[in-house]
């Protein structure tokens, strides 16, 4: 009898993961890719953590009546929605919380909230196993080099040695020191972080404790990844480049791993011995502050397959097999070519002449431009400006306009004082775009950046993620292009000048560019 009742459940399981295969391959394959990252491989071991703490919670579990809810639909609901949002718009983010929504959704819907409330916590635990979007990324990188390194000189300097710091390199007077991204201390900032929770969750005490707990983790990263640069400066003297590569760069980072999680340990170890007649949570508890109870549905007596797979269930499938198909046609979405190619881009702008150059096979294979113009245009004083476009016939997801906000700083550039500004064309045409400083070191480069999409000129990603779901509805296309603008700056040359150069080059060039880009979208 058991075979025969758990048939249809196996069925239902199988085809639930059918669907999400297809719905999400493209996800499934970036996902495996980010994990082979150094920074998320931490990632691989959630899986096996979330089910020892279900297989803990089994008891319990087996304890509470299934209750199927219709409630389990909000959540799937908003992950079908979210699904579109992400497939149209090209973010894999939404992409991954709506796989983990129609999971929740399933559950809830299947078990009914009494009975997922026992194992909530590692169901929200999965969502551990997402990397954050890219701009968040890269700008976290960047924040985390910088701390690290003002709080590494500070400790080298308590040391007596002589350290200065420009931007990521750390200046000791014998040699310099880059603080690199495999340095800026991400590869266990994420990992201590879900440790923290962890420990969090397993900690019997009162919830502020718990809070205290996982918030620790942020600023003990940043200040044991400081020990370690500063003990690379120390060594490095004696040691020289081997201090800062190969087996004792590896068994640094473990080191300082360990010790981060031993700060942890004595910090729950202190926080016990703290107001210890007010811890009222007996048990190992992150999420018994979620109280909330839909009302029970009445038991009905149900035969046949919905005894076994639910009707909830059954409509999540037909929703996920309606959106699977009508993803397929998605793919099929208008490429819209550009009037020109970039090739024939004139090598002279009014007073400005300017040399092509071209970029390596690994750079485009990354960026899977349909096509791009990459100059360095001089005026007649000899002042330079590059000019960079970057054409997409079709963005989706991870084939998107790149914001310089997010790359710049992984090639070790200090995005400073972003700001929004008008410029004007040659044909009186005014446009808003970005304008931020770049600093590495003593360098300096000003730089105007923009998007142009589909005649609309956007200036962050979240309009062009919002722009691309809509006119994929509206209008079939998805089309659009990244332009960036940069010119150095003199040892001494004041911000202004930098600007009226920029200014003066998008006057003659913008009107250009027009000329090449496909026609503003007509709805």
């Amino acid at each position: 009898m058991r075979k025969e009742v758990s048939l249809p459940l196996i069925v239902g399981i199988l085809l639930f993961m059918g669907l999400a295969a297809i719905m999400y391959q493209s996800t499934f394959s970036y996902l495996l890719g980010k994990w082979g990252v150094d920074d998320f491989t931490y990632s691989y071991f959630i899986p096996m953590v979330v089910a020892y703490l279900i297989w803990e919670k089994r008891t319990e579990f087996a304890a509470e009546p299934i209750c199927r809810d219709w409630a389990g639909l909000l959540p799937v609901t908003i992950g079908i929605l979210f699904f579109w949002i992400g497939e149209l718009g090209g973010e894999f983010t939404i992409m991954f919380i709506s796989l983990w929504l129609l999971g929740f959704g399933a559950l809830w819907s299947s078990l009914g909230w009494r009975k997922l409330r026992v194992i909530l916590f590692p169901v929200m635990l999965v969502l551990a196993m997402i990397p954050p979007p890219m701009i968040f990324y890269n700008g976290l990188t960047l924040r985390l080099k910088l701390i690290s390194s003002q709080i590494g000189v500070l400790m080298l300097q308590l040391c007596g040695l002589t350290a200065y710091r420009e931007g990521n390199i750390i200046d000791l007077g014998f040699t310099k020191l880059q603080v690199v991204d495999a340095c800026s201390g991400l590869r266990y900032f994420f990992p201590l972080i879900v440790l923290g929770i962890l420990l969090a969750y397993f900690f019997k005490g009162a919830l502020w404790k718990k809070i205290v707990i996982v918030l620790s983790a942020v600023p003990i990263s940043i200040v044991t990844n400081s020990m370690r640069i500063a003990s690379v400066g120390i060594l490095y003297q004696y040691m020289g480049p081997a201090a800062a590569e190969g087996f004792f760069h590896d068994f640094s980072g473990w080191f300082i791993f360990m010790l981060s999680l031993g700060i942890l340990l004595l910090e729950m170890a202190l926080l016990k011995r703290i107001l210890p007649g007010r811890n009222r949570l007996d048990q190992p508890e992150l999420v018994q502050v979620i109280r909330f109870e839909p009302s029970t549905p009445r038991q009905t007596s149900i035969s046949g397959l919905t005894r076994i797979v639910s009707p909830q269930f059954l409509v999540i499938l037909l929703l996920m097999a309606a959106s699977a198909a009508s993803a397929q046609g998605v793919s099929d979405r208008h490429r819209t070519a550009m009037q020109k190619p970039f090739s024939i881009f004139p090598d002279a702008i009014g007073s400005w002449s300017g040399k092509k150059q071209t970029m390596g096979k690994m750079s485009l294979d990354a960026l899977e431009l349909n096509d791009y113009l990459l100059a360095d245009f001089r005026n007649s004083r000899g002042e330079l400006v590059n000019c960079y476009v970057a054409f997409s016939d079709y963005q989706s997801k991870g084939k998107a306009s790149h914001s310089p906000a997010s790359c710049l700083p992984g090639s070790g550039w200090e995005l400073r004082s972003p700001e929004k500004i008008p410029v004007v064309d040659a044909s009186g045409r005014s446009i808003t775009v970005n304008r931020a400083m770049m600093v590495m070191g003593n360098e300096r480069r000003l730089t105007y950046y923009w998007f142009d999409q589909r005649g609309r000129i956007l200036t962050d990603l979240f309009q062009i993620k919002l722009y691309n779901f809509v006119d994929s509805i509206a209008l079939n296309r998805t089309d659009g292009a990244l332009v960036r603008l940069i010119t150095p700056l003199g040892e001494n040359e004041p911000a202004a000048a930098a600007d009226e150069r920029l200014k003066e080059f998008f006057q003659q060039f913008n009107t250009t560019l027009g000329r090449f880009l496909p026609p503003a979208a007509r709805t």
